[in-house]
């Protein structure tokens, strides 16, 4: 049986100048002209010309570079790439091309000709504007770098995102709502908020154990995600999936794709590949299947993620859905009973407490499976 087209293309840098004091993704510290960096470059080229010419690529309809820092490659690196991607895939068909920077290297230089190869979104590592929480962070950047390399992507790009992070160590109230002010009083169009989550074997992790830092206050982080959707709320940002806001029309295509269920490729370290026809999906990384869904598993899958998105499921899809999952309407009936959901308008949409309490109200629909 033939599989659905892959419409999104992710593409995984994993080089930084230094490695944050809370990162867990695959990224490593590496200088930009060091030879594992021309290698790594190179392998990824060749692997994604190989699987161009099999036509794998021709219906891609989003592009992600992220990383890790993609500009710390460096210009010369980066444009490589780029050149080389938008000579390989059918760029007519591509309506968001997204690259992931941090402050600290994105240039005049780097945004002007990213632009001129046909990026159309950038997203910026900036995490605080408070430069005791970036120290505290390990970031490499400071407040001022941030907001200029804010300024300079705007004066190319309309598209442009910034990553925000609460929960931070000795982070207040008041310091984090001005985080959100100022990101929003620079001129984005979109934010994506991440709470802090301390993860095994990074550097806070040990230094939260040992009682040099203190764990994430999850009910502090609570009211940051409300304080953060209120000033939001003020410059004309909707708040449209459970970690975005976006002014209209903003919203990140490829993030969408994910969870809409569209089929995925993932090219570098780490990177995975969604492939599904009508009756399976499956999820490769690194070469190896990391999840194989039969078709009641991705109906379920499918409605949870929905309920990431602020417009949740309809009616319609609901009942289309009960065909494999026969008891989906009464776990509805129970979320919308324990405040997780609401049902307005013929959808069901998550509630604010819902989105807080993301593990209960997704593991019941996937649970149906």
């Amino acid at each position: 049986m033939a599989y659905d087209p892959h419409k999104a293309l992710y593409i995984h840098i994993p080089f930084c100048k230094q490695r944050c004091l809370y990162c867990d993704f695959a990224t490593e510290a590496c200088e930009a002209d060091s030879k594992k960096v021309r290698k790594y470059l190179d392998k990824l080229i060749t692997e994604i010309r190989d699987t161009s010419k099999s036509g794998m690529l021709s219906e891609i309809e989003t592009v992600y570079i992220g990383g890790g820092t993609p500009t710390h490659l460096g210009h010369s690196k980066l444009i490589e790439l780029l050149y080389f991607l938008t000579t390989t895939l059918y760029m007519k068909n591509i309506s968001e091309f997204t690259i992931e920077a941090n402050p600290e290297s994105l240039t005049p230089e780097i945004v002007k000709d990213v632009w001129a190869l046909g990026v159309n979104r950038i997203s910026i590592g900036v995490q605080s504007f408070d430069d005791a929480m970036l120290q505290t962070l390990g970031r490499v950047h400071d407040s001022e770098t941030a907001k200029n390399a804010i300024k300079c992507a705007l004066e190319r790009f309309e598209n442009v995102s910034c990553d925000l992070m609460c929960g931070l160590p000795n982070q207040t109230l008041e310091s984090w709502k001005n985080d959100v002010y100022t990101a929003a009083s620079l001129g984005v169009k979109h934010v994506s908020i991440y709470p802090l989550t301390i993860e095994e074997h990074t550097p806070f992790w040990k230094m939260c154990n040992k009682g040099q830092l203190p764990f994430p206050d999850e009910d502090l982080q609570a009211d940051m995600m409300e304080a953060a959707e209120e000033v939001l709320g003020e410059f004309g940002f909707e708040r449209y999936e459970v970690a975005s806001y976006c002014k209209p029309g903003f919203e990140s295509k490829h993030n969408t794709a994910y969870w809409t269920g569209k089929p995925y490729l993932g090219f570098g370290k780490s990177a995975a590949s969604m492939t599904q026809n009508s009756e399976r999906r499956m999820r490769i990384q690194d070469g190896v299947v990391t999840d194989d869904l039969n078709r009641a598993q991705m109906e379920a899958e499918d409605i949870m993620l929905m309920f990431r998105m602020s417009r949740g499921v309809s009616d319609e899809r609901v009942e289309g859905a009960t065909a494999l999952l026969s008891s989906l309407n009464e776990a509805l009936e129970k979320l919308v009973n324990e405040g997780l959901v609401v049902h307005v308008d013929g959808r069901w949409k998550p509630t604010k407490k819902g989105w807080l309490c993301g593990n209960e109200l997704y593991g019941e629909i996937f649970d149906l499976a």
